[in-house]
């Protein structure tokens, strides 16, 4: 059973898709969640949840006060457990849900968005790590300058292939799961 840990949505039981999704733990989410907040990167900031699955993770920061969330899912079923989710926290006023692949989500975007300040890349584990690489490329160009990025995989993966724009800025593991904790480059101009 999934239920949001804290903030306005708390205890709230969340449904899960019936396969191919693995939610994020309780332990697993406060632990990001601590961390993110002692940043002051949850309240206010412009989410985006790719690989949303039940859409825990966007859901936990749209209920711990973050602006608004966009949740991506290549699967038609867990997007409309997304769906479902936002309106049992009743936080479905600030997000926007969104059924495509993630890469091309963020081919899609453009330069449309004023950028993303918190991201959650939580691939399905038998994701290559130059898949994820790719995918880190395409969504750096969509960041704000202080953003972070955490990526959530199997605590036995090797550290996320980054281009030169992103940098590691934490690592953290717990049991099965590891999460690394980006940033985009800062240059000094």
């Amino acid at each position: 059973m999934t239920r949001i840990v804290s903030g306005t949505a708390k205890g709230r039981v969340l449904q899960t898709p019936d396969k191919g999704t693995r939610p994020t733990s309780a332990k697993v989410r406060e632990a990001l969640f601590s961390k993110l907040e002692s940043w002051k990167m949850v309240a206010d900031v412009q989410v985006l949840d790719l690989f949303a699955g039940s859409g825990a993770l966007g859901i936990e920061a749209l209920s711990r006060g973050a602006a608004k969330a966009t949740f991506v899912e290549k699967s038609r079923a867990a997007s409309r457990v997304v769906a479902t989710n936002l309106q049992i926290t009743k936080l479905d006023h600030a997000a926007r849900n969104v059924n495509l692949p993630a890469a091309e989500f963020l081919d899609r975007l453009g330069e449309t968005n004023d950028g993303f300040d918190l991201v959650f890349i939580d691939p399905p584990y038998a994701m290559s790590e130059e898949e994820l690489g790719d995918l880190l490329g395409k969504v750096e160009k969509h960041l704000t300058p202080d953003a972070v990025v955490v990526v959530e995989r199997d605590a036995s993966s090797e550290k996320p292939l980054l281009s030169a724009g992103l940098e590691v800025e934490d690592y953290r593991k717990w049991g099965g799961t590891a999460a690394w904790f980006l940033s985009p480059v800062l240059v000094d101009k």
